[in-house]
């Protein structure tokens, strides 16, 4: 039998609600015969890991090791593991389990995240009790079957904030179908939008960035974008009214904004959203029945979706833009990132 390498984790964890991260170190669940050890190289810091920390949900089991954007070098694989060997650069997002069982519902219809034996990397828990523990840490034991290869055409530090950002708005670009030709609205650009921007222009729609920040028009307009508009000019907000076969909202809106967004879209469009309101929504259905545009929501993505991104930013040399902290000044990190400041993505090195 295979046992890890890494039997004494050093991780940071979250001891309280709020920002502050602590050296601490747990003892592992064994390795599995399914499992893959990570040395962990690069951690992108995401939203959800603010909000997880924070307490925002409500539902945080403390302490709490979070990081679920997270690229390494495989160090150990169990006896049943036949598709990672170690060396293997390989990523790791949100999710770790699933039935994946072809009578489920979800995972029958690549939609493993509503699994109802879904797994998160963090604040789930295992069924003999052990807690998930994230990637803010210098290795993770994760099943195979959420682990994934990073293509040798992308670098590993670029690749790690796609492991979840990359995820969220490539998976429901191609459940909804955007294709070449369509005008394609992306609501709010910093961590998401401005991968939205160039995912969808590889796809080969026409891009239009929507920002309240007049002073991202030329970074949307380098990153793909074929039109900037302002949402505080009215000019430029009518200009594009009725004219969009998707709209992909990555950024919490007001809870009365949806009504707004209905007028930029195209009959028979469609709304995504990829972030929750800061409320629940306000909505004048009139408008839905009189347009016929719909609205939808879309969560992460499941394994065969993160093959395709990877493969498909790879293919296409679609990179975030990034910012570097050494994961020794994590708590800088996570202040930076909650300032709003940064531009797009933090990225934590392991040092």
């Amino acid at each position: 039998m295979v046992t890890g390498k890494i039997n004494n984790v050093r991780a940071w964890a979250g001891k309280k609600p709020g920002l502050v991260v602590e050296p601490w170190t747990y003892t592992p669940r064994p390795l599995g015969k399914h499992d893959v050890e990570i040395k962990v190289d690069y951690n992108g810091v995401c939203g959800s890991d603010i909000n997880m920390l924070k307490n925002h949900w409500g539902i945080t089991s403390y302490p709490i090791v979070v990081g679920h954007e997270i690229v390494g070098k495989v160090i150990t694989v169990g006896d049943k593991v036949t598709a990672f060997k170690e060396g293997d650069t390989v990523g790791v997002g949100c999710q770790v389990h699933a039935c994946l069982k072809s009578d489920c519902n979800a995972c029958s219809h690549d939609l493993d995240p509503h699994c109802p034996e879904n797994m998160y990397i963090f604040n789930s828990t295992y069924p003999d009790g052990t807690p998930t523990r994230g990637g803010f840490a210098e290795a993770v034991r994760i099943e195979d079957n959420f682990v994934h290869k990073i293509p040798s055409g992308l670098d590993p530090v670029y690749a790690a904030p796609l492991m979840c950002a990359g995820l969220t708005v490539f998976t429901p670009m191609m459940r909804k179908g955007v294709k070449k030709g369509d005008r394609v609205g992306i609501v709010g650009i910093g961590g998401l939008g401005h991968l939205a921007i160039q995912f969808a222009k590889a796809l080969g729609a026409e891009v239009v960035a929507f920002s309240h920040s007049s002073n991202k028009r030329e970074q949307s307009l380098a990153l793909g974008a074929s039109k900037f508009v302002d949402t505080s000019n009215k000019e430029e907000v009518d200009s594009v009214r009725h004219s969009l076969n998707h709209l992909f909202v990555t950024s919490s809106a007001e809870s009365n904004q949806i009504n707004e967004f209905v007028s930029w879209v195209a009959f028979e469009g469609q709304i995504v959203l990829l972030a929750h309101p800061k409320e629940d929504m306000s909505i004048n259905a009139g408008l839905f029945i009189h347009t016929e545009v719909s609205i939808t929501g879309s969560l992460i993505g499941g394994r065969k979706a993160m093959g395709e991104m990877l493969a498909f930013a790879a293919k296409h040399n679609i990179l975030p833009m990034i910012e570097r902290f050494p994961l020794s000044k994590i708590n800088d990190a996570l202040e930076y990132v909650d300032s709003g400041k940064p531009r797009y993505r933090v990225v934590l090195e392991t040092d």
